[in-house]
């Protein structure tokens, strides 16, 4: 829980578009100095440019938050121009859809490699440093956010390779939270888990690099990936939104962040399957039309 941002440092993952660019935006407002983490070097250079002119002390690094190599001296410079970071968003991610047996392993190593890898990489890098400082300091108090989606708590399919990737963080974050309460007070842990919001993810693949594409996509991927930016670009709720929740979430300790509450009504099902002993509840009980799109999708492709 951090109740006064000014003067506190923000790591943030993902800084080019999305959730990190909105959050950079608050943390800007707010007087926080600035680490600026991204794969993509223009939206990188343009996010470390506004930020700038908002005045704030930035330090921009071009990493990929799947490689150890380049996340360790990414908290080695962290460390040495501002010291232990008060908020880390381990934030950065891509999504990839399709049949779970069609997805290549290069599909696989690219999505857990960012999504879970990256997020691994932050909690254990940053952590340490956090709980140094507030050992050094009684009033020291820090937060770490990791972005899941509802997809982090629900099994909707042709997806798999992004649920598997998503449930794997809620569970890293929520062990993250109960292993924090341990050893300190000052330290603490949520996780976002946004559902449809328009942020740029759905065009993930530009950022995939040569060496973990796969073979040509599938009917399956080519139908996942309509549906999802169908569904993503028609989002309500902005990235802006979900950056006020994420920051209202770090100023009072609350760990699940949710940008749809609406949508909990299917985790309440699932959970209420597993706790029967049945099997899976119907993913689309509350848009059939949906599961019935998809159904005839999947079925005409063959």
């Amino acid at each position: 829980m951090i109740e006064d941002f000014h003067g506190k440092t923000a790591v943030l993952t993902g800084a080019g578009s999305g959730f990190g660019r909105e959050c950079a935006r608050i943390a800007a407002q707010r007087g926080m100095r600035l680490v600026l983490v991204d794969v993509q070097p223009g939206a990188l250079d343009a996010a470390a440019a506004e930020a700038r002119a908002a005045g704030c002390e930035v330090l921009a690094r071009h990493v990929d938050v799947a490689d150890a190599a380049q996340m360790e001296q990414l908290a080695r410079d962290v460390y040495a121009q501002f010291g232990a970071p008060h908020f880390v968003f381990n934030n950065a991610g891509v999504g990839a859809g399709g049949l779970i047996w069609e997805n290549s392993v290069a599909d696989w190593q690219w999505v857990l490699g960012v999504n879970l890898w990256g997020v691994v990489h932050g909690v254990r890098l940053f952590t340490p440093l956090m709980l140094e400082a507030a050992r050094a300091d009684p009033a020291w108090r820090g937060h770490i956010v990791n972005t899941a989606s509802m997809a982090g708590l629900v099994n909707a399919p042709n997806m798999g390779v992004y649920n598997v990737s998503k449930h794997a963080v809620v569970a890293l974050s929520e062990t993250l939270y109960h292993d924090l309460s341990l050893v300190t007070t000052q330290v603490g842990a949520s996780v976002l888990c946004p559902y449809f919001v328009p942020t740029g993810i759905g065009a993930s693949e530009r950022n995939r690099p040569p060496a973990a594409t796969g073979v040509a996509p599938t009917a399956s991927q080519r139908i996942s990936q309509a549906m999802t930016a169908k569904a993503v670009d028609s989002g309500r709720v902005s990235a802006a939104e979900v950056a006020r929740q994420v920051f209202d979430a770090v100023a009072c300790g609350r760990f699940y962040v949710f940008s749809h509450p609406q949508a909990l009504g299917g985790v309440r099902s699932r959970l209420e399957g597993i706790a029967a002993g049945g099997n899976p509840p119907d993913p689309f009980a509350e848009r059939p039309q949906l599961g019935e799109q998809l159904r005839a999708a999947l079925r005409a492709a063959g």
